[in-house]
């Protein structure tokens, strides 16, 4: 088993809602086992400022997954759940990102772990302490 952290946000639609949705469709993958959850915080949106505030939460979970594996099950997720990328950090319904997965640092084309911007990201922090 691997232990990794997970990010939750969203800015469009019913906010909390939608981070329900995505943490309990984790939840029925018999790959992922959701052992906590945190609060949430609103937060005001960073980098494209002129959209509407996030609801950001983060989980932790075991996964028999691979990165990458897992990464692909989180994209197949927020797809299923009707997210579409318009603009890079732009609004979106759901997004989930692998923060950190065991101890270990992967550098690949698709997926950088630790998270590369989370050190920066006060709405990343807060729900992953």
């Amino acid at each position: 088993m691997h232990r990794a952290y997970i990010a939750l946000g969203s800015n469009v639609g019913d906010r909390i809602a939608m981070v329900e949705r995505a943490c309990n469709e984790m939840a029925r993958l018999p790959e992922i086992n959701v052992l906590r959850t945190s609060g949430l915080w609103e937060t005001k949106a960073m980098y494209v400022e002129n959209q509407d505030n996030f609801v950001n939460g983060a989980c932790e979970i075991e996964t028999t997954l691979s990165p990458t594996e897992l990464l692909d099950k989180l994209q197949g997720i927020e797809k299923a759940l009707g997210r579409e990328k318009t603009i890079d950090k732009g609004p979106r319904n759901i997004d989930l990102d692998i923060l950190l997965y065991n101890d270990e640092n992967i550098n690949l084309n698709r997926l950088k772990v630790p998270h590369p911007l989370m050190l920066e990201r006060e709405f990343v922090l807060r729900p992953l302490c």
